[in-house]
């Protein structure tokens, strides 16, 4: 005889393992972007003018997309994706605001990385790029782990 409620909790616990486990990898795929993005500031002299000038903020993007991932690791890639770019360009429109205070923000280091420091057009365009490799990249790697 089958017992259900049986079978529910393994069902559920198996569940929860491969959410905790989607959370880890989203946690460390979020360091490895913030990385990259810090050593793309820093080292963009030795890369192409063209990687130089746009891959932070488009990194910077795909942080933030990976950051709802790992926030809402059990709604979909559409939802992570409309708020990412919600969030971005929130903070991108946010920079046309100059009061004394976010200004004193934005100058230190972390609060310019966090908030920018002028608006951009442009910044908008690498975000929404950077969104979409990021989905794409995510979408790849659920592909590919669905064959294991």
């Amino acid at each position: 005889m089958i017992r259900l409620d049986t079978d529910y909790k393994s069902i559920k616990d198996s569940l929860n393992r491969n959410y905790r486990n989607m959370r880890i990898v989203y946690g460390v795929v979020i360091l490895i972007t913030i990385l990259l993005g810090l050593a793309s500031r820093k080292y963009g002299y030795l890369l192409p003018a063209f990687v130089s000038q746009h891959a932070g903020d488009a990194l910077w993007a795909m942080m933030v997309y990976f950051g709802f991932r790992f926030l809402l690791v059990r709604g979909s890639i559409m939802n992570a994706f409309l708020l990412g770019l919600l969030f971005s360009f929130g903070i991108e429109f946010s920079q046309l605001y100059q009061a004394a205070w976010i200004n004193e923000i934005r100058s230190h280091i972390l609060g310019g990385l966090i908030l920018g420091k002028g608006f951009l057009v442009l910044d908008l365009v690498r975000y929404t790029f950077g969104m979409i490799i990021a989905v794409i990249l995510d979408m790849i790697a659920r592909l590919w782990s669905a064959k294991w």
